[in-house]
């Protein structure tokens, strides 16, 4: 890799070789808006070299509250290439795909195909479980997210490990994301975990979220880390 200067902050927190490694890596993140928006960007800032953004949607007025991607002149416009022309506009070292269309059962498996590491961004539980359950068959490492008001969840989810039926119960069940809000502040947090649960993937670090799921309460300022069974 190219050495760059727009990579001497993340210096000596990333290793050259760690940066390099970045630069190799293809990470697919499922959903475009709240969490998924801020994920794609740092990504992006810390050198993810490609990135398949992935999302069915089209901006609207409620998203102006706290998705970074959304702007007044975006409304109407498809989530996943205002994303890709993001990273362009951040990063042009990194490679951005996007891709209009919603994750589902018949998709899942082509859409994340060949990837290291799958950010899940989404907030319906029927794209989530189809999602767990095509990384679960190809192999591929997921890092899970979460929001609802003022709380969030993270856990990040290796083929073999704890399920997210510990997580939800069965599969295809009712979110209550959208009873209870989504907070600006409250998506900053959990996409920032989920960025930083990615990056130690695709690294290799310890001290990844496995087997047990972080639960973050800004209301109260808690964080509780409980183990999934």
């Amino acid at each position: 890799m190219k050495y760059s200067h727009r990579y001497d902050r993340n210096m000596t927190a990333l290793s050259q070789e760690e940066c390099e490694k970045l630069a190799q890596a293809r990470v697919a993140v499922v959903g475009c808006g709240g969490l998924g928006g801020l994920v794609i960007e740092a990504l992006a800032r810390i050198g993810v070299g490609y990135l398949r953004v992935i999302d069915g949607d089209v901006f609207e007025e409620s998203n102006l509250n706290r998705q970074l991607l959304c702007t007044e002149a975006a409304i109407g416009r498809e989530k996943a290439v205002v994303a890709a022309e993001r990273v362009s506009a951040v990063n042009g070292e990194v490679s951005a795909e996007p891709v209009v269309a919603f994750l589902a059962e018949d998709n899942a498996v082509e859409l994340l195909a060949g990837m290291d590491c799958v950010v899940d961004c989404l907030d319906n539980l029927e794209a989530r479980f189809w999602l767990a359950h095509a990384c679960q068959n190809l192999g591929i490492p997921v890092v899970y997210g979460a929001i609802a008001g003022w709380f969030g969840q993270i856990c990040t989810v290796y083929p073999g490990d704890v399920s997210f039926v510990s997580i939800y119960g069965e599969p295809f069940g009712e979110s209550q994301h959208q009873k209870l809000g989504n907070l600006p502040f409250t998506a900053y947090s959990i996409s920032a975990i989920q960025a930083a649960e990615a990056v130690k993937v695709v690294l290799g670090r310890s001290g990844q979220i496995r087997n047990r799921l972080l639960m973050v309460d800004l209301l109260d300022g808690s964080v509780d880390d409980v183990e999934l069974r």
